[in-house]
C-alpha cells in the first residue's frame, strides 16, 4: 500500500520495539554507548585482517560508500519505509560508482530491482552484535569502511564512528504527545543524539520542519538541510475511471490529526444540492472513532499503489485538512496524476503545494463547504487547478532528491574531515 495511507510518529515507534527495548536516559546511553563500542571495537581488532578480505570481496571500492538504515523496511508500508525504499534505489541509479548498503538487525526486503551497487549488509550473528546501536552497527559500519551512515528514522549510532545524517520526518512525538504515546524511546533518544553532536548533518522533508527542529532542538542552521520527497513512478494519470459517481478523495491514516470532521461536516451539506461521494482511503486508528455506513461515504482501507493512482486521477479533488503534516505526500501522488488539491494552510502542505491548489483554515466548514461546491460545479476551475497540479508535480523527482542528498553526504563527511 502507499506510503501516505501510513502515519509516521506510530510507524517510527513500531520499528522501534524491534530495536533495542526499553526507554532510554542520558546515563544509559552513555552507559550503553561505551560498554556496547567497547566490545565492538575489540571485536573488529581482532578480526582485522578478515575485514579487509570481507572488504575486498564484498563492500567493493565506490567512490563513496553510505549506508542506510533498512529497519523501517522491516515493516512493508509506510511512509518511512517508502522513504528508505524510495531513495536508496534513487541514490544507486544517480550514482552507480557509488556503493549503497542497507543494515539493519532485522529481516528486511531488498528494494525491487536488482542494482549491483545497492547491497544487504550483514545481520547480527554474535550476542554481542545484537546491542545494535550501541555496538553491531558500529562493527558493521568499521567492517564495510563505510564513509556516511544515514539514519532514516530518527536515529544515529551512538558514537561517531564515520559522519552520520539523520532525517527527522517531523515532529509529531514531540507536538502530539497524547495521539502518539507509543514514540516515547524516540522523544528521549533522538534529542540525546542531536545535543551530543552525533548526528553530522540533519535532513528534513520541507523547510516548514526544518525551521521546527532548529527551534526545538537548537540545531545550527549550517547543520540542517531540506530534501524533499517525491512520488512513485505509479503515481501517473489512469484513464479508467475507478467509479461511476463524482467523488472527493482523501488519502491516509484515519486519525486525530487528519481533521476529518471538517471535510465530513462539508461534505454532508454539499451533498444536499450535488450527487458527490466522499472517498476516504487509509487504515483506522484506534484512537479515531469508528464511522458508520452512510449514503456516499466509501470506507476503501488499504489499497495498492495501482488503483489509487485511478482514484487520484478522477476525483474533484484531494482534500488534506489535516492538523500536523512532515510533507504531505498524497498532494503529491495527487499532483501527479492531475488531481485538484484542497489542503488546510498546514505550513509543509502550503509548502508543497505550492502556487498549486487551494488552502483553507483547519476550522473554516463554511470555507470548506464553498470549495467543495466550486470543485463539484466548475469544471473550468478543475481543468485550470488540473494543469497547475502537473506544473507543480515536474518540480520533485526522487533522482532530484538522490542529487541533494548525495550533497549532504558530501557535506557531512566535509564536515569531520573524512
Amino acid at each position: 500500500m502507499p506510503a501516505s495511507q501510513q502515519e509516521p510518529g506510530g510507524e517510527s515507534a513500531d520499528n522501534e520495539a524491534g530495536r533495542e527495548h526499553g526507554e532510554i536516559g542520558e546515563a544509559e546511553f552513555h552507559r550503553d554507548s561505551i560498554i556496547g563500542v567497547g566490545e565492538a571495537l575489540e571485536q573488529v581488532k581482532t578480526r582485522s585482517a578478515r575485514g579487509e578480505a570481507e572488504r575486498g570481496s564484498g563492500f567493493g571500492v565506490g567512490r563513496m560508500r553510505v549506508a542506510l538504515d533498512a529497519t523501517p523496511l522491516a515493516i512493508t508500508t509506510g511512509g518511512i519505509a517508502r522513504y528508505t525504499r524510495e531513495l536508496s534505489q534513487a541514490l544507486a541509479e544517480a550514482f552507480p560508482e557509488d556503493d549503497f548498503w542497507l543494515v539493519s538487525d532485522q529481516a528486511f526486503p531488498m528494494p525491487e530491482g536488482g542494482l549491483p551497487n545497492l547491497r544487504r549488509g550483514r545481520s547480527p550473528v554474535r550476542l554481542w552484535e545484537r546491542r545494535w546501536w550501541s555496538a553491531g552497527l558500529i562493527a558493521e559500519l568499521r567492517r564495510g569502511a563505510i564513509e556516511v551512515f544515514h539514519g532514516t528514522d530518527f536515529a544515529v549510532p551512538y558514537l561517531p564512528v564515520c559522519p552520520t545524517v539523520l532525517t527527522i520526518h517531523d515532529l509529531a512525538p514531540w507536538k502530539l504527545r497524547r495521539w502518539y504515546p507509543e514514540a516515547k524511546r524516540i522523544r528521549r533518544r533522538t534529542p540525546i543524539l542531536l545535543r551530543l553532536g552525533l548526528a553530522t548533518m540533519v535532513v528534513t522533508p520541507t523547510e516548514a520542519i526544518r525551521r521546527e527542529a532548529m527551534a526545538k532542538f537548537r540545531v545550527p542552521g549550517e547543520r540542517i538541510v531540506a530534501v524533499p520527497l517525491a512520488a512513485a513512478g505509479v503515481f501517473r494519470p489512469i484513464e479508467r475511471r475507478p467509479r461511476p459517481a463524482p467523488y472527493f478523495l482523501h488519502v491516509g491514516v484515519l486519525e486525530p490529526r487528519k481533521n476529518l470532521g471538517v471535510i465530513l461536516e462539508a461534505w454532508r451539506e454539499v451533498r444536499r444540492r450535488h450527487s458527490v461521494e466522499l472517498v476516504l482511503v487509509g487504515r483506522r486508528r484506534k484512537d479515531f472513532p469508528p464511522l458508520g455506513p452512510e449514503p456516499g461515504l466509501v470506507l476503501a482501507g488499504e489499497i495498492e499503489d495501482e488503483p489509487l493512482a485511478a482514484l487520484y486521477s478522477h476525483a474533484l479533488a484531494l482534500l488534506m485538512p489535516s492538523l500536523y503534516e512532515g510533507f504531505g505526500l498524497p498532494v503529491i501522488e495527487a499532483m501527479c496524476c492531475g488531481a485538484p488539491v484542497i489542503t488546510s494552510r498546514d505550513p509543509a502542505l502550503a509548502e508543497v503545494a505550492g502556487e498549486a491548489g487551494m488552502r483553507l483554515e483547519f476550522t473554516d466548514v463554511p470555507g470548506w463547504i464553498e470549495a467543495l461546491s466550486r470543485a463539484a460545479t466548475d469544471p473550468g476551475w478543475r481543468a485550470e487547478q488540473r494543469q497547475r497540479s502537473f506544473e507543480r508535480a515536474r518540480e520533485f523527482s526522487w533522482s532530484r532528491t538522490a542529487r541533494r542528498m548525495r550533497e549532504v553526504y558530501e557535506e557531512a563527511k566535509r564536515r569531520l574531515g573524512k
